[in-house]
């Protein structure tokens, strides 16, 4: 499913125009790109969470040269299903 798709489903599913849940999706968006760059934790409940998560350096290698190389430390974004959403799926 691709954003389009959502938001035609989400306009349905609430009983509003296209436009409206188009609206709803970029402000939801938005609001947990914010948290996230704040470092919070956005907490769906039965739905799933989102969190940032710390990943150490390490050290790897190159596919092609086979070269020893260091990836450095990072921060990477991380999703939790919820019981709701794991249900759904099964």
């Amino acid at each position: 499913m691709n954003k389009g798709q959502l938001v035609d489903r989400m306009a349905k599913a609430a009983g509003i125009s296209k436009n409206a849940a188009d609206k709803a999706l970029n402000g939801f968006i938005e609001a947990v790109e914010e948290a996230m760059g704040d470092g919070e934790k956005v907490t769906l409940v039965g739905f799933g969470s989102f969190y940032v998560s710390e990943r150490k350096a390490r050290t790897g290698r190159h596919p092609k040269t086979g070269e020893t190389i260091q990836i450095p430390a990072r921060k990477v974004v991380k999703f939790k299903a919820g019981s709701r959403l794991l249900e759904s799926a099964s």
